[in-house]
């Protein structure tokens, strides 16, 4: 079902297609709760009561020309802007593809140092999100650099890559900030693990190797995983070592296991619920669907709701 659903995310007649089907148009709104920037904020405020941060992203990727990305990075100027005007513990994601990765590394390097300045005016984090094994390597140089002259930027590393703790051991020299992901592209073994079994494991390993560089303040840790089991292992680790649960961060999207977010944020941890918006939703929606099988259950029911 995973590769299937992660193949239907890739083909371009879907879509094109299927997006435009009243019952897909339905599901999706459990995971988004609009297509605009003010959709999004409005849906961010509910979470303000419960001392739960936000971090917000347009969906999109692959851009066909340059103007695009311009437009891409204007946009988050704006989101930037209405956050703070807001007052809102909210930062921004987005991916490198987005603003023109894919046409020259240089004009999305220069959007990427602009955003992340501007984000640090609110003394917040400017988030790379992590795209396909094709782009790691691409999206680790930028961070490199924009890293040297913004501390505030932060990347997206996942754990199902089998390169990744490398990736990690490398990174720590610049006191990092990562949001440390499962990972959702079909990606092949020899890459990637492919069972949820090590998955998990390599998961806990990775995020059990960041805890003593959170302790000295030497990284910044995003737990991005709705696997709350896994989260209350993880923070086991972290008390036996003296580490508090406010050391680290537990990052889910909205409108999954929003219940848990709340206990969360009631127990002591750092919550912060990922807000997607944004018309390009397709690709997005079928790898959140890939990465559960209740979500797949939620979406068949809209077929006939």
């Amino acid at each position: 079902m995973r590769s299937i659903l992660l193949w239907m995310a890739g083909n371009a007649w879907l879509r094109r297609h299927l997006p435009n089907l009243p019952f897909a148009r339905r599901a999706v709104r459990r995971f988004m709760p609009g297509e605009t920037i003010e959709e999004a904020l409005d849906a961010a405020e509910a979470f303000r009561p419960h001392g739960i941060g936000i971090l917000l992203t347009q969906l999109g990727e692959n851009l066909a020309d340059l103007s695009q990305a311009q437009e891409v990075a204007e946009h988050y100027h704006r989101v930037l802007d209405l956050v703070r005007a807001r007052g809102m513990d909210a930062e921004v994601s987005l991916k490198l593809t987005q603003i023109g990765l894919d046409l020259d590394a240089d004009v999305t390097y220069g959007h990427l140092a602009a955003l992340a300045a501007h984000a640090a005016e609110g003394g917040g984090t400017l988030w790379i999100d992590m795209e396909s094994s094709a782009y790691v390597d691409r999206s680790l140089e930028l961070y490199r650099r924009l890293k040297a002259d913004h501390p505030n930027a932060g990347i997206c590393l996942q754990a199902y890559l089998r390169r990744t703790p490398a990736d990690v051991n490398a990174l720590l020299p610049l006191r990092p900030q990562i949001r440390l992901v499962k990972g959702a592209y079909d990606e092949p073994p020899r890459l990637a693990f492919r069972s949820q079994v090590e998955v998990d494991a390599a998961y806990q390993s990775l995020a059990l190797m960041m805890l003593s560089h959170v302790a000295d303040g030497g990284l910044r840790l995003g737990l991005g995983t709705h696997d709350t089991a896994l989260v209350e292992r993880i923070a086991d680790h972290a008390r036996a070592a003296g580490i508090g649960i406010d050391a680290f961060e537990v990052q889910m999207l909205y409108g999954v296991r929003m219940d848990e977010q709340r206990r969360l944020a009631a127990e002591g941890y750092v919550v912060r619920d990922l807000i997607a918006y944004g018309e390009a939703w397709y690709a997005w929606y079928m790898r959140r669907l890939a990465e559960r099988p209740a979500n797949v259950i939620f979406a068949l029911r809209q077929l006939v709701g």
